[in-house]
């Protein structure tokens, strides 16, 4: 199973789209692709004003929150607050998005898309001891929020994970097991290709 380890301290800082501000980029496919070609990205990014979101037509995405107050979204219109300790927010890249700061900067984390190559799902996982993970999904994407978070392959060596780092997982469908004390946070997303 092909593993590809992420760490947010060595990631390539790249600007907004919109220009409002910078996101260290974790992983694109295909490696070198732009904002306008790639087949998925995950990122996370320091947000210090508010302002709209950058359009991406034909990408789905989620967003989290990580660190600070949270966002006052508005969402097509409709309000929306998103604070750490919500679940991710799924929306469309063509959707008319903007954000206020609910009290100071945030931190947040991006997983995107592109709807006629892959879909994906963005979940929020608390350990508080070991926990049994199946993978199904073409690509596993697992980023630690707050650690250490252990990560144990069948027939590998396990994978320690510290705040800020990540692995991504292609191949087969196996389980896995993940250890980590009460307060571990890890982000884990499903992405499928499409048929």
């Amino acid at each position: 199973m092909p593993i590809q380890r992420l760490d947010r301290r060595q990631a390539r800082q790249m600007p907004w789209k919109n220009g409002g501000g910078i996101t260290c980029e974790l992983a694109i496919c295909p490696a070198g692709a732009s904002l306008e070609d790639f087949a998925w990205r995950i990122s996370c990014a320091q947000v210090a004003s508010g302002g709209p979101f950058s359009p991406f037509a034909g990408v789905d995405r989620s967003l989290a929150v990580l660190a600070g107050a949270g966002l006052q979204l508005c969402l097509d219109g409709q309000p929306r607050q998103l604070r750490p300790a919500d679940p991710p927010l799924a929306f469309a890249g063509e959707d008319q998005v903007s954000a206020e700061l609910l009290a100071g900067p945030v931190a947040d984390f991006n997983l995107m898309t592109r709807r006629s190559l892959w879909r994906h799902q963005l979940q929020q996982l608390r350990l508080d001891g070991a926990q049994p993970l199946s993978h199904v999904a073409d690509i596993l994407l697992l980023y630690c929020q707050a650690g250490p978070v252990t990560v144990q392959l069948p027939g590998a060596a396990a994978h320690g994970l510290d705040e800020g780092q990540g692995l991504v997982l292609e191949g087969e469908h196996t389980e896995l097991k993940l250890s980590g004390a009460a307060g571990a946070l890890l982000y884990i997303g499903h992405l499928y290709r499409q048929p």
